[in-house]
């Protein structure tokens, strides 16, 4: 689990108070200072990290700063504070980061090429490493460096506002969707039309796709290109999605039309066992083609809809993740999607009467 630490030592006293406040109430992972009076008032449930130029008897967690070799070695403490601005303090930082129980690391450069090194270094490593940030926009990118990212962070906050918001950068994961096993009951040949590719920023993995269809209710999860093809390359960062009026579903439970995708757009990348993630849109393909209507059912009597070219290459997924090819499909062949409960009004879900067929 990601974590965050909120670093009172440049915090202005006006607004210390409510910011140590904040911090607890967003149950947010510790508080660093060079007070330890300050640290003595928060409670147990906080970790209270005290920096100091050399290691002291104290009840908190004490990083102590380090900035060379022989000071590490000597360290009898369990969390060092390591300044990065050279080849030699990388070394260090690393090293660190691989013996100590926690290492908190400030970079002096902006590139994230030292942090990136460091997380290599200890890759598998027991310890947590915690990257200090200017802001919030850099925290959000430190926490995926590598797709693995730093342990934690370490925020000086201007106010209780940053707190809050840095607590809800934490929260940003998205959950599991439950999937159903949908029965196909016809295919019906459509003629021209135009239809989407979604090209995203990000490798699919074998089993991924995103959720598309034409009623609210239902989706079927449409397959990324990342299986071999005759006559072309994989592109595995592709969907060949549907058309340009399907729901896709992205992010926070919201849809979009495929046709309202543009580079920077959010879709959610969806597996055969229900797991996600974001995805970020990096272009987003229409063009005309010959399509086809799929209807199938789920357990319960629902009706799902998908439009999609008439084409063999493009495919859906079944259950344990089998590639169907669309034009392959028969009566009673099994499909993977998702159910939704609530209707749609500019994507947003909403309990009210509608009717689509």
């Amino acid at each position: 689990m990601k974590f965050a630490w909120i670093d009172l030592r440049t915090v202005p006293e006006a607004h210390r108070e409510a910011v140590v406040d904040a911090a607890v109430h967003a149950r947010l992972a510790g508080v660093v200072s060079d007070d330890p009076a300050l640290l003595d008032a928060l409670p147990p449930t906080v970790t209270r990290v005290l920096v100091a130029p050399e290691a002291v008897d104290s009840p908190h967690l004490v990083a102590v700063t380090v900035d060379d070799r022989d000071r590490l070695d000597r360290l009898t403490a369990s969390a060092a504070f390591v300044r990065v601005r050279d080849d030699r303090t990388l070394k260090l930082a690393c090293a660190a980061a691989v013996r100590l129980e926690h290492t908190v690391v400030e970079f002096a450069d902006p590139t994230k090429i030292p942090l990136e090194i460091v997380i290599a270094a200890a890759d598998g490593a027991a310890g947590r490493l915690v990257t200090v940030v200017a802001d919030l926009e850099e925290a959000a990118i430190v926490l995926d460096v590598l797709e693995h990212g730093s342990d934690g962070v370490l925020l000086a906050p201007r106010d209780a506002a940053d707190v809050f918001a840095l607590a809800r950068l934490l929260e940003v994961t998205t959950p599991p969707l439950a999937l159903t096993t949908l029965t196909v009951e016809g295919i019906e040949h459509n003629g021209l039309g135009d239809r989407v590719c979604v090209d995203t920023c990000s490798h699919f993995r074998e089993d991924e796709g995103i959720l598309v269809g034409s009623y609210a209710s239902g989706f079927i999860l449409c397959c990324s290109e990342t299986h071999p093809l005759p006559y072309m390359p994989t592109r595995p960062f592709r969907v060949n999605a549907g058309a340009l009026h399907s729901y896709v579903l992205g992010p926070d439970n919201r849809t979009n039309y495929l046709s309202e995708l543009r580079s920077g757009s959010a879709v959610l990348a969806v597996d055969s066992e229900g797991r996600t993630r974001r995805l970020t849109v990096g272009r987003a393909k229409l063009e005309s083609r010959p399509l086809l209507t799929i209807t199938a059912h789920s357990p319960e009597g629902v009706v799902v809809s998908l439009t999609v070219q008439d084409d063999w290459h493009v495919r859906v997924l079944g259950p344990g993740g089998k590639v169907r090819n669309v034009t392959e499909l028969c009566r009673g062949d099994e499909l993977l999607g998702h159910l939704a409960t609530e209707q749609r009004h500019v994507g947003i879900p909403i309990g009210e009467f509608c009717r689509e067929t």
